[in-house]
């Protein structure tokens, strides 16, 4: 398969299943669930990134991260700003069980509703080493996400933790507005909030690396993505406990495998032994 053609499948695919969460809200609890802080709480939130086969870096311009707290006494309707380095992240670094401690402050006391997360104009993507531009509108700047049942955990003493997996292959679309054969990217930001405690991992080894293997762990309509690094790891984080079908597909002519029923479980890692896929 040609690689425009690889790359508009997967992308068609990926839009297909987006949750657009700009300007509307993404629950991962049950609804009414959310906590009340009942003093002063040290914010601590991690960024990372399930991988996509398609683009090479993603940049993203992020400029800031607050949470809204439901408290009539606090000013700005309850959304307080917390402590970020403002510029381009090239989130495709944070992937493989990696992540970086994007954003911490300190929470006032009041009931946890939602994240809003406000990007810049400065985005874009590499694809077999050619940068373009990744568009993104003035409306789907801002991601709000809610705050609610397990996606996030209260630690003592008086700390609130958890990630932001910034889903860019459920994000990214083919923008065909371009004159001719000419096409850009537009990002629709798809975002998810998960904790360590509330989720689980996938981690294994896949072998040889000229088979360029892409992981996939699928559940349901779910499915979440691994690009394995150059000695073969990979690692899937912030997975919902639960039975997967594991897809291990290769290119360069090696074989597709199937590992079926694997179980995730809270607060584990599933560990997969060595696979070498064959031609």
């Amino acid at each position: 398969m040609k690689m425009t053609s690889r790359i508009s499948a997967i992308l068609l695919l990926a839009a297909s299943i987006v949750f657009y969460a700009c300007q509307k809200e993404r629950s991962n609890g049950p609804a009414g669930s959310q906590a009340a802080l009942g003093k002063p709480h040290t914010a601590r939130i991690f960024l990372t990134d399930h991988q996509t086969p398609v683009f090479d870096s993603i940049f993203l311009d992020l400029q800031s991260l607050e949470v809204k707290l439901e408290d009539d006494t606090l000013p700005n309707d309850g959304w307080v700003s917390l402590s970020i380095h403002p510029g381009v992240y090239n989130i495709l670094q944070f992937r493989n069980g990696l992540d970086t401690l994007f954003a911490t402050g300190t929470l006032p006391t009041g009931r946890v509703q939602k994240i809003r997360l406000t990007l810049g104009t400065q985005n874009s993507v590499m694809v077999n080493g050619q940068r373009s531009p990744l568009t993104v509108k003035s409306e789907d700047r801002q991601v709000v996400a809610n705050l609610e049942g397990g996606n996030f955990e209260i630690l003592p003493p008086n700390q609130i933790m958890f990630w932001i997996d910034f889903d860019a292959s459920r994000s990214i679309q083919v923008d065909n507005s371009g004159s001719g054969n000419n096409h850009g990217y537009r990002l629709k930001s798809s975002i998810k909030i998960f904790t360590r405690s509330t989720s689980g991992e996938i981690e294994g080894k896949v072998l040889p690396r000229a088979a360029n293997p892409i992981v996939l762990a699928i559940k349901g309509t779910d499915t979440a993505t691994a690009i394995p690094e150059r000695e073969g790891e990979f690692k899937i984080m912030g997975l919902s406990a639960g039975t997967y079908k594991v897809v291990i597909q290769g290119q360069n002519n090696y074989l597709d495998t199937t590992i079926q029923n694997v179980v995730v479980r809270n607060r584990e890692d599933t560990h997969l032994p060595a696979i070498t896929l064959h031609q």
